[in-house]
């Protein structure tokens, strides 16, 4: 395994948006663009893309999903100035879900989602070590308020067998108390968690909300092997239903890309008729079948399609 990429999925705005994105923090760039044909939202648009030196993907796959607070993207900044600069670029267009101030938790903090819908809490880290630039935030409201700590330690548990304790634990920093209702006592209020080395954070809602977790933005895990790709399948995988082209959603409603390391080499290669050759195999896949994906980007004449439950 090779860490976990966000995946946004755009109507037609992917290509725009990683540009933009690309404009509004340093080391960051557009790295690849690739071309899904005939896929049964027509042509989408792939493309990977670095923030502050990070992995990201966006699609233009069509108005299926909305971006919503339900995933966020935590940035932050070393100095009040360079949060009132990023704060600039995202903010025009967009909406502001908590205003740009100063909080118990920060000097200079503010919440908006951009012109797109994406979800931004730009933070001033202050004296604190900065290990991540950009960190997803994942927020449990709904039906699965108060299961935060449940799901990070799953996810720790699945990730961690595979990946190495080590690169996977969860830390709960303060909790709801008992005067906080509708919140819980006892749930999470701040809490992070890292995945192969890499951090998120989670906290619990139980407040209202007319959102909750869905396929605009997912998280790609790119394996290096099959017995890898299987594992995780089995591990995270709780939705039958939403099962296709090694998409998966857990139990908490997370969407997750269980994907082939490969695949980046294959959308990158240039190759118009071996990207064709490839998203035609994976179309008619549901956990993504390695050995038949290679075949697909060897030769146009490959076996056929064994069968993947």
């Amino acid at each position: 395994m090779r860490g976990v990429i966000p995946h946004l999925w755009f109507d037609q705005e992917a290509k725009e948006a990683a540009e933009f994105y690309s404009t509004v923090l340093p080391d960051s760039r557009v790295t690849n663009i690739a071309t899904l044909r005939n896929t049964p939202s027509g042509d989408c648009d792939v493309v990977s893309f670095e923030l502050a030196g990070q992995p990201f993907m966006a699609i233009s796959a069509g108005p299926l999903f909305k971006f919503n607070p339900a995933v966020s993207f935590h940035i932050k900044c070393r100095t009040v100035e360079e949060v009132d600069a990023v704060w600039a670029k995202l903010q025009p267009g967009g909406s502001v879900l908590m205003e740009l101030g100063e909080y118990p938790f920060s000097k200079r903090y503010g919440w908006l989602a951009d012109r797109y819908g994406v979800s931004w809490q730009i933070i001033y880290a202050g004296d604190r070590e900065i290990k991540q630039r950009i960190t997803p935030a994942l927020m449990f409201v709904g039906a699965v308020a108060g299961r935060a700590e449940e799901a990070m330690n799953f996810y720790a548990s699945a990730f961690g067998s595979r990946g190495g304790a080590e690169e996977s634990k969860v830390q709960v920093f303060m909790r709801w108390g008992k005067d906080e209702e509708p919140d819980q006592e006892g749930t999470v209020k701040y809490a992070a968690f890292e995945l192969l080395g890499q951090e998120f954070v989670a906290m619990d809602s139980a407040h209202e909300h007319k959102f909750t977790f869905n396929e605009a933005i997912s998280f790609l895990v790119p394996c290096d092997t099959q017995q890898e790709i299987d594992y995780l399948w089995s591990k995270l995988s709780a939705d039958p239903k939403s099962e296709q082209c090694g998409w998966l959603k857990d139990r908490f409603g997370v969407s997750w890309q269980i994907s082939a390391a490969e695949m980046d080499e294959f959308l990158s290669s240039g190759d118009q008729e071996k990207i064709d050759r490839v998203t035609q195999a994976f179309l008619q896949m549901k956990k993504i079948d390695l050995a038949e994906l290679e075949g697909a980007a060897a030769s146009s004449v490959h076996a056929s399609r064994k069968t993947t439950v």
